[in-house]
């Protein structure tokens, strides 16, 4: 019975080790899309928010959290997702993106007050 359990963690050692050496060091997440590279996990990721460019080093982030990174809040902004070919999907405050599992070329902010003009 312990040899099992040391086969056990021997075995989620090896798929750790694995899976820290498959982690690319950053993917831009505009370039990797537009390349049409399948999603999958970096050690950070290049985010793009209406024209400005984050690297984070998560790989998760919330609505409220992608907004708050351009000075940005819910109660004054809605924040959309734009996938490769031209789709938008709006993100609520406590959505959570997932960078390495999604297809979102960049993030778009709109203001909910109106504007005159």
């Amino acid at each position: 019975m312990n040899e099992g359990k040391k086969h056990d963690e021997g075995e989620a050692e090896k798929v750790i080790e694995l899976e820290e050496e498959i982690l690319e060091e950053l993917i831009d997440l505009e370039e990797w899309v537009k390349a049409q590279k399948k999603p999958r996990k970096a050690k950070s990721y290049r985010i793009r928010i209406d024209k400005e460019k984050f690297t984070v080093h998560v790989h998760s982030m919330t609505g409220t959290e992608i907004l708050a990174l351009v000075g940005k809040t819910p109660d004054k902004y809605l924040l959309s997702e734009k996938f490769h070919g031209g789709r938008v999907e709006a993100i609520k405050p406590d959505q959570v993106v997932e960078f390495h599992r999604c297809e979102v070329e960049r993030f778009q902010t709109l203001s909910l007050e109106p504007t005159e003009g």
